[in-house]
């Protein structure tokens, strides 16, 4: 009856007594997986007018705790383990513990493709290749039944070229942030007043210039009857997806700096000890780059920071594979 009154009071829109009530409800049954489930959501801002604002750190920590107990007492709950994942990796920036959330997904079902997908991209991440290609070579092995879904074989698709293009942009060594002497660190402190290249400001200066050539010379050739305006059309637009596409990776390498300090920033949080020199931190660069990560990232990155407390140099991220 309580966990009814739970349903009722959320759906009257009192979050605080729906979430005490459904504590309540675990207090008397502890194995209660959908009152945890629901202390999970309710933790969870309430999306207004259409928008969804993002989770503080208390707000982040408190839903993930419930999801543990969701996935322990029901591991078949996909949902459980897709929110656990998003909080553990996107908003607290546990990397570490997000490889082994998904592990343990793995465990439960082994041909879903979805943990292997997610475990890719945090090993891109903080720059460990050589077990992205052991993630491949299973994701597309013979043993993952892929089902017939174009979105799911779209992030297969995109998870495989993120990890070959970021294998390209360091083959001469990835960026370890735990390691002060790594020369990319040098690289950052003379790049820390400039902010990234967005992909915006990109498309107008470098590939619309492009676009705009060929679209003028193809007009000249071919724009003098109705059928060549139509090609000069479908020629314009072609291009600027052919280019933008192709030249994604020069952005990438034109942005390296930054994304050297992403990869630091996920090192921090991770580790929950500090590697960013104080020279960097604060600037330009560094709050540009900030400013891009989820709220409970940056409440939990300033923590690490009041902290002081250095990562070992000699660091590894644990891989539980």
């Amino acid at each position: 009856m309580i966990w009814i009154d739970a349903l009722e009071v959320e759906q009257g829109g009192d979050r605080d007594s729906a979430i005490s009530l459904a504590r309540d409800v675990v207090e008397i049954d502890d194995t209660h997986a959908d009152a945890w489930m629901a202390i999970a959501q309710w933790s969870l801002p309430v999306t207004a007018r259409g928008r969804q604002d993002m989770p503080d750190l208390a707000q982040a920590a408190k839903a993930m705790s419930a999801l543990r107990k969701v996935v322990d007492l029901n591991p078949d709950s996909a949902r459980a383990w897709e929110l656990g994942g998003t909080l553990l990796v996107d908003h607290l920036g546990m990397l570490e513990h997000g490889l082994e959330w998904w592990e343990d997904r793995r465990e439960m079902a082994p041909k879903d493709i979805i943990p292997l997908i997610e475990q890719l991209a945090i090993l891109v991440r903080l720059g460990y290749f050589d077990e992205c290609a052991d993630r491949l070579e299973i994701l597309y092995g013979d043993d993952i039944d892929i089902p017939p879904n174009r979105r799911l074989e779209a992030r297969m698709e995109g998870v495989r070229k993120m990890v070959e293009r970021a294998a390209r942009m360091e083959a001469d060594g990835a960026f370890a942030p735990q390691d002060q002497k790594d020369e990319r660190w040098d690289i950052i402190r003379r790049m820390k007043k400039r902010k990234p290249i967005s992909q915006t400001f990109f498309l107008l200066t470098f590939v619309a210039p492009i676009v705009f050539l060929l679209g003028s010379a193809a007009m000249y050739a071919f724009g003098s009857t109705t059928l060549g305006s139509i090609m000069v059309f479908f020629l314009i637009l072609t291009s600027y997806f052919a280019i933008s596409r192709l030249s994604i990776g020069l952005l990438h390498k034109l942005n390296r700096h930054a994304l050297d300090l992403d990869r630091a920033m996920d090192c921090e949080t991770t580790v929950g000890k500090v590697c960013i020199p104080e020279e960097v931190r604060g600037s330009k660069l560094y709050n540009s780059v900030l400013g891009n990560r989820m709220p409970a990232f940056k409440e939990r990155i300033s923590l690490i920071q009041e902290s002081g407390e250095r990562v070992p140099g000699k660091w590894e991220l644990h891989v539980p594979f």
